[in-house]
């Protein structure tokens, strides 16, 4: 359940898009797996400057309070806003209809710095 065509981060985080303009960026099916059921986000609003490895948000699980952190710099473009009714969806659709942010990164090629889905793969099976 690690899709190929995503870049990751070693806490978790997948990132969709090369750089060039905005990046969608969620928690993988591995970080939603291990939160158990998920009751709340809280997300930046847009226009928010973010800086990669730093908090953005946190997610809260029937099990405990997680943060979310920045996979590139750059600023909050979207948040969304669906979760507010139903984070649940993180964890039925985590690379769909979970998504959190999508990003318009400072510098366009942080992105190939990201872990590969091989990567992230080998990451999680150690």
């Amino acid at each position: 359940m690690i899709p190929e065509d995503l870049r990751y981060t070693a806490e978790h985080e997948w990132v969709a898009g090369d750089g060039t303009g905005t990046v969608r960026v969620g928690i993988t099916h591995f970080a939603q797996d291990a939160l158990g059921d998920i009751v709340y986000v809280q997300l930046p609003d847009a226009g928010t400057a973010v800086t990669a490895g730093d908090s953005l948000g946190e997610i809260e699980s029937t099990k405990s309070v997680s943060e979310i952190y920045a996979p590139v710099s750059g600023t909050v473009a979207a948040r969304n806003e669906a979760l507010g009714d139903t984070p649940e969806v993180i964890n039925t659709d985590p690379y769909g209809a979970g998504w959190l942010v999508e990003i318009t990164p400072d510098d366009p090629t942080a992105v190939d710095g990201l872990l590969t889905a091989g990567a992230y793969r080998e990451l999680t099976e150690s």
